[in-house]
């Protein structure tokens, strides 16, 4: 299987790169092939809503790394949006990702995907992902997009937190059952 794995962490060394690469160790241990892309680490434009992918075959007016990624996103089977919990919600990074999905909304929507979210946050809350989840929930129906899975971690504040926590595993596993 295909998948593109979509960070919105600007932290390499943070709990959810941490989450993240153990989730694509899991999903490369049954062979399938992941592509990497870190959105936290590299300039996305937001969309403006200028309109201009509309009258010409999707190409935007920004040329950032979302040159790269909507060519991935055709071609994948599976999508995963690693985010940290900014403020309840994704962080501007993924949402920056998610709304310049916009130049190629019927390609997307005609191509049946299927998803997976991780996040962490340093909230224990148990309500703290509510909107987070609900968000990605309205994006997987709306792109008509079938979740697999998700890994909720909560209580996360730095990478040690995360490392002494059974989150790795867990990611690792979730990863490791995509079929």
């Amino acid at each position: 299987m295909k998948i593109i794995v979509i960070t919105g962490s600007p932290h390499r060394n943070g709990t959810t790169f941490l989450l993240t690469d153990e989730w694509i160790k899991g999903a490369e241990s049954q062979g399938h092939e992941v592509i990497r892309f870190d959105a936290g680490l590299h300039p996305v434009h937001p969309c403006t809503g200028c309109d201009h992918c509309r009258s010409h075959e999707g190409k935007c007016v920004f040329d950032d790394l979302m040159t790269q990624i909507l060519p991935a996103l055709l071609s994948t089977d599976l999508v995963l949006l690693s985010t940290p919990l900014y403020y309840f919600g994704f962080s501007a990074q993924i949402k920056a990702v998610l709304d310049r999905f916009y130049a190629v909304n019927e390609e997307v929507i005609a191509k049946p995907l299927k998803a997976m979210l991780l996040a962490a946050g340093g909230d224990s809350d148990d309500w703290a992902m509510g909107a987070l989840e609900h968000h990605y929930e309205t994006v997987c129906r709306y792109l008509h997009w079938q979740d697999t899975g998700r890994l909720l971690a909560l209580g996360l504040n730095t990478r040690e937190d995360a490392e002494a926590s059974s989150y790795p595993r867990q990611a690792r596993l979730l990863g490791a059952s995509i079929h």
